[in-house]
């Protein structure tokens, strides 16, 4: 058997390509929407893809379904109760699926959204014991699928809650405790609360470890489950409608277009937003007026998804050579509306100096000492729920960052403002949001709070 894990950090995404090597016909399992690696690797393999297997409608990505079988021609495959507008295999619960010695079995396992599925992966079909299981979102390592997520499109928490406590004491824990689990995603992820780093477990260490596994009823498992789940990123409801949707292709090799300072111009006069992918501190020693600053570096995607409305034009400005790079991650959230980017941004900040703005980025001590002289101070903390519950600054508004554009009318753009989250990326992104909001001062406090942390336990 030919089995590879493929794990995408900045999105905390996990893929998977399965082949018999007997007969070299393989599937992939959940793929990102930039499909060469597993065309590639399968080639390499021997391997032929015959099938691309969806555990549900993704609500974190837009998978690459749509562009894998146009590459392969393989089949897509979902359950049967999924109602896709594209052409699908539908699969039925206990499903068996040879590839030759290779065997899956598909598990009906409803509950984080009402077609999710888990697939059961057998070396060979008579094996007394499965190799592992494919849980999709249903089981993750030390979580479960949050049941919430569909709550805005008619879909009941707590009835999808219920699902999901049988899906799991009836369909994955009776799997022997050997069975080595495989989830869709890790820790960072905005599908549940409690993911851990690692990226595969047993179903007997889950047993044991996993809070919502030890709850000792239902009522309880509902109560655990839905309390205190992180805000869901604002691309989310895009994303797990899109994905039902039969939709344009990414070409992952094509380049975005150059656009000079100008036809720039034009489109943000447009209502296009200009994302900056720049390193905070690059980015703070200057940008151009009005730029949101979301780092390559960092979850990506993610946070642009979170502050950048799916419906606008975007116009990138990064680093020269990662201009296909940004437009890539943004198609992985089904952010197509790229119009190109700008060329050369640092040949053009130093000719329009009167284009750029640096932005204010103080330290925890320089805060901390200029604090009780900042009349009117606005500190906003951008971090979730979570995070906020164990320890904040006081005096500041908690408003997670992916929530700002819809609470900005809850600030005052006129008060002197601090904003900060944990390390210093996301108070990057928040403090670029409310700056092109036209919030005329506005700082961040390098580090965060684990910078705020350290200066207090030190007595400073």
């Amino acid at each position: 058997m030919k089995f590879t894990q493929y794990y995408l950090d900045c999105l905390s995404q996990a893929s998977y390509l399965i082949g018999d090597e007997t007969t070299g016909r393989a599937v992939v399992v959940d793929p990102r929407r930039d499909i060469d690696e597993y065309v590639r690797d399968a080639e390499a393999a021997g391997l032929t893809i015959e099938l691309v297997l969806e555990t549900h409608f993704h609500a974190d990505f837009l998978s690459g379904h749509l562009e894998l079988a146009e590459a392969t021609g393989a089949e897509i495959g979902y359950s049967s109760v999924a109602e896709p507008e594209f052409p699908i295999r539908k699969l039925g619960d206990g499903e068996r699926l040879s590839l030759g010695e290779v065997t899956l079995e598909i598990l009906h396992t409803p509950g984080h959204t009402p077609e999710s599925i888990s697939i059961v992966v057998w070396e060979r079909a008579d094996d007394p014991e499965p190799y592992g299981v494919l849980t999709g979102d249903t089981l993750f390592i030390g979580d479960v699928g949050r049941p919430d997520l569909l709550a805005s499109i008619g879909f009941s928490r707590d009835e999808l809650a219920e699902q999901l406590y049988d899906s799991l004491h009836t369909k994955l824990l009776p799997l022997p405790d050997a069975t080595r689990v495989y989830p869709a995603h890790g820790a960072g992820s905005a599908c549940g609360k409690n993911l851990s780093t690692d990226t595969w477990s047993t179903i007997g260490a889950q047993r044991t470890s996993n809070y919502a596994l030890l709850a000792p009823d239902k009522a309880t498992f509902i109560d655990l489950v839905t309390e205190g789940q992180p805000p869901a990123p604002s691309y989310f409801i895009y994303d797990a409608v899109l994905n039902r949707q039969d939709r344009p292709l990414l070409d992952e090799a094509a380049m975005p277009d150059a656009l000079d300072l100008a036809t720039a111009d034009r489109a943000a006069a447009a209502g296009a937003l200009l994302v900056d992918g720049r390193d905070p501190e690059e980015f703070a020693r200057g940008h151009l007026t009005g730029s949101i600053n979301v780092g390559l570096d960092g979850r990506y995607a993610e946070f642009a998804g979170s502050v950048v409305p799916s419906d606008v034009d975007i116009v990138i400005v990064v680093d020269d050579g990662f201009e296909l790079e940004a437009k890539n991650r943004l198609a992985r959230i089904g952010f197509d509306r790229v119009l190109g980017y700008l060329d050369e941004p640092l040949a053009v900040m130093t000719a329009n100096p009167d284009r750029v703005q640096q932005a204010s980025r103080l330290t925890a001590a320089e805060f901390g000492q200029r604090r009780a002289d900042i009349d009117g101070l606005q500190l906003v903390d951008v971090r979730n729920p979570g995070e906020v519950a164990l320890g904040t600054i006081a005096g500041s508004t908690p408003i997670p960052v992916g929530q700002l554009p819809d609470r900005i009318d809850e600030l005052d753009p006129a008060a002197p403002t601090v904003v900060y989250c944990a390390g210093g990326y996301r108070s990057s992104v928040a403090a670029s949001v409310l700056r092109q909001a036209g919030f005329d001062d506005v700082s961040d406090i390098l580090g965060g709070y684990g910078a705020w942390q350290e200066l207090a336990n030190s007595g400073s």
